[in-house]
């Protein structure tokens, strides 16, 4: 009786501490820019890492459209750039923000016209070969921030 009792209280233990850690990665406020059927479209996200290492985000998907691209846009010497980026790290216990002149996702390609107040699934894929599936809602084109 004694063994069962040490057993269920060992269990219980590791069912609270399951409960009790957060997931290691989640996404917030993700939202898509309409544009203008066949043009293309932003789309911007919070990742938090609630984990102890650094994970590394290597791309993004949706079947909302054709293409999508990780990119960073940079302003120097008042020239605006924007350029591809393979692979953007987030830092453990951290934030990484693809945000309007910054990191985005282009997506190009749209399989049907945006509706403001839609939502539109993203897959974000990670080095580890993990992913995170989102919903992100579908905002008008004068949208600034989140």
């Amino acid at each position: 009786m004694k063994k069962i009792a040490v057993l269920f209280s060992a269990l219980t233990c590791a069912s609270f501490a399951t409960l009790s850690h957060a997931a290691p990665l989640e996404a917030r406020d993700c939202w898509v820019r309409a544009m203008p059927p066949n043009l293309p479209s932003s789309g911007y996200f919070t990742l938090a890492n609630n984990g102890d290492k650094a994970v590394t985000l290597t791309g993004v998907d949706t079947p909302a459209f054709g293409m999508a691209m990780m990119h960073k846009s940079d302003t120097k010497s008042g020239t605006a750039t924007m350029a591809p980026v393979d692979a953007v790290d987030v830092p453990a216990h951290g934030t990484l923000q693809f945000a309007p002149k910054g990191y985005h996702v282009m997506l190009e390609q749209p399989g049907k016209p945006l509706k403001i107040g839609s939502t539109i699934p993203l897959t974000f894929s990670f080095a580890d070969k993990s992913t995170l599936d989102v919903s992100c809602a579908v905002k008008s084109a004068a949208t600034v921030g989140n």
